[in-house]
């Protein structure tokens, strides 16, 4: 999955269409984020290189060359080595070496980056909500800006984000993802209802990360 095509352009300007649906009844501004990965997990291919590479220089050196050790280590480093390449290209390789809690704390991390870095925390009110879609991690982060989190916990931002990661692995994610925007807009509504002369502070469209 890449971010640039997760989502067709009809599924991007229906969750457009929702967000500006939402936006007409508060003065929260909600963005939506996709991002291929949220970080590149060099550990994870050195794990799988020395992983294979050990194993298949073991196998290798056993059928062929009567576990002679000076041929071990060299073909170990050079199948290790194909395989860490190997591994940057099979995320369920790259995944099975990452631990659960690097993925959840390099998505949130990356999360709070992009919140940072395309304006959210430059609303009026500073009521802005990020929807952050990390796609290798299969991981969905709700982030909001601290007018937000004077009503709205964290911990209830995440039930939504767990909701749409499952809506994403049932292949459901436009569906789920507007039904959500839907139900933390209500939220939003009733914390921030619209006020007068309030403008459009962020883009509705979905914003495509690397």
């Amino acid at each position: 999955m890449k971010a640039d095509t997760f989502f067709s352009e009809t599924e991007k300007e229906q969750i457009s269409n929702t967000v500006r649906e939402v936006e007409r009844n508060t003065a929260g501004e909600i963005a939506v984020m996709v991002v291929n990965h949220s970080d590149d997990y060099p550990e994870s291919k050195i794990l799988a290189g020395l992983f294979f590479g050990a194993i298949s220089s073991l196998i290798i050196t056993d059928l062929w060359f009567n576990d002679r050790l000076w041929l071990f280590i060299p073909t170990a480093l050079v199948i290790g080595i194909f395989s860490g390449w190997l591994a940057s290209y099979l995320p369920i390789v790259m995944r099975f070496f990452t631990q659960t809690s690097r993925l959840e704390l390099q998505v949130r991390d990356q999360a709070f980056t992009s919140f940072y870095q395309n304006g959210l925390h430059k609303t009026i009110d500073e009521t802005g909500v990020l929807f952050f879609i990390s796609l290798f991690e299969r991981r969905v982060w709700i982030l909001a800006d601290k007018g937000i989190y004077q009503k709205i916990t964290p911990e209830t931002l995440q039930d939504y984000a767990r909701e749409v990661a499952l809506g994403i692995k049932t292949g459901k994610a436009t569906e789920t993802l507007c039904c959500e925007i839907r139900n933390v807009g209500k939220i939003l509504a009733a914390h921030f209802p619209i006020k007068k002369g309030d403008t459009n502070e962020l883009p509705n469209r979905v914003i495509i990360g690397k």
